[in-house]
């Protein structure tokens, strides 16, 4: 099964649908997880720069070891990758 990722901001959505985000009807948008999108609507208004340095603390906490200037740069080569910023 291939990974899922929120296409907002990039984090793994995993196999169950506590992550996804919700539509403005109520239902589960497997787009997008459940802090960047809830009632239909994004939970951000940014740029992706700005979601890039909204990302990093948590990136970091996730991956000991990455410094702010890796996490900065692989968030920068893979978010325009994404539905949201394309």
């Amino acid at each position: 099964m291939q990974q899922k990722f929120c296409q907002s901001c990039g984090m793994p959505m995993g196999t169950t649908d506590q992550m996804y985000g919700t539509n403005k009807d109520g239902s589960k948008n497997h787009d997008y997880c459940s802090y960047c999108y809830d009632n239909g609507q994004f939970k951000y208004d940014c740029t992706m720069s700005e979601m890039i340095k909204i990302c990093i603390p948590p990136m970091l906490e996730n991956n000991p070891g990455m410094n702010e200037a890796q996490a900065e740069q692989m968030m920068g080569q893979f978010l325009p990758t994404l539905k949201r910023w394309q």
